[in-house]
């Protein structure tokens, strides 16, 4: 099983969301979806997980690789709805990376309303992306 991605910029904020299982096969697919937010787009990146059903602990290792990555792009990583089966444990040398409750907290902590759509909202997801 792997995952699915959708990434989305609101002008200067970008969301990528993942949806299914974020394990080993996975890892190498979600590397890809945050190369593709490296290259576009500026200011802070929400990951949301509200869609992803479990992660590994490979997926954890691939999450915090990606603050380390984003944060060598001059960006910062904030994941929003981690799953419920266990909490990120960053190593002592990857960037503070903030956890919001859900999607809509971490809009709202960059004062953004959560149905907000704007006339330059760029997006683009995998073919398989749930609708």
């Amino acid at each position: 099983m792997t995952i699915e991605w959708r990434y989305t910029i609101e002008q200067d904020l970008g969301i990528l969301s993942v949806a299914g299982h974020l394990g080993p096969a996975a890892v190498r697919r979600f590397a890809g979806a945050v190369g593709w937010v490296a290259a576009r787009g500026t200011g802070p990146v929400v990951l949301d997980l509200t869609e992803l059903r479990s992660w590994s602990a490979e997926g954890q290792l691939a999450i915090t690789e990606s603050a380390r990555r984003l944060a060598g792009a001059g960006r910062r990583l904030e994941l929003a709805a981690i799953p419920a089966d266990g909490s990120l444990v960053p190593s002592g040398d990857c960037p503070d990376i903030p956890v919001h409750h859900d999607l809509a907290a971490a809009l709202a902590a960059h004062a953004r309303p959560s149905s907000a759509t704007d006339e330059g909202q760029q997006e683009w997801r995998t073919d398989g992306w749930p609708t």
